[in-house]
């Protein structure tokens, strides 16, 4: 386990045939929800496409970033599958379960820029991160925009929890070593974020 700025990482938290299930959850909410590409509020297509399960689903379009009770398609998101919220209720919370669970796939070339998880109604519960696919480097900072970041690579099975001290604090993800992992067999990252939002 390393903790830096309030950053917890659990490395190599899952073990390998634990993620094949993981992936294999993820696929089916995605059949039921298919991956789209949001807009951020400038009118730029975001470089990850995203899908969600439970309650809510993260949204972003020019209206600005909100969580949604529907699919752009109209269906309700998928309830979570219990292989992820068993990783909540050890790693996150076993208080209550997320009502959120968005799941980000990085293709070649995608990052996220520095941002913070800032659209929930309670900021005392965390917001469990779990790393599936090619590594990444997740790039940390601190409450403002402009404090000094350093970044860390991240495995496939990893889980960050970004809570207490590091709840509003800026991450990001640089990049990812497209292919540099036989977990998803055409290349990419997966990453579930798990959020309490009311």
């Amino acid at each position: 386990m390393i903790e830096d700025r309030g950053f917890i990482i659990h490395q190599g938290a899952i073990p390998a045939d634990a993620q094949e299930r993981l992936v294999a959850d993820i696929r089916a909410v995605a059949a039921a929800a298919p991956f789209f590409s949001p807009e951020t509020r400038g009118g730029r297509r975001m470089s990850v496409r995203m899908t969600s399960a439970g309650r809510y689903g993260w949204f972003s379009d020019r209206r600005g970033y909100r969580y949604v009770e529907r699919h752009p398609s109209g269906v309700p998101w998928p309830p979570i599958p219990e292989s992820v919220l068993a990783l909540w209720r050890t790693y996150g919370s076993r208080a209550r379960d997320p009502d959120c669970c968005l799941v980000n796939y990085y293709g070649a070339g995608a990052k996220m820029g520095l941002h913070r998880d800032a659209d929930e109604a309670d900021f005392s519960w965390p917001v469990l991160s779990i790393s599936l696919g090619d590594p990444a480097r997740f790039r940390m900072g601190g409450p403002e925009r402009s404090d000094p970041s350093r970044s860390i690579p991240l495995e496939s099975g990893d889980v960050v929890v970004i809570g207490g001290a590091a709840r509003l604090s800026y991450h990001g993800i640089d990049r990812i070593a497209f292919g540099g992992s036989r977990l998803l067999p055409k290349g990419g990252r997966i990453n579930l974020t798990l959020r309490v939002v009311d």
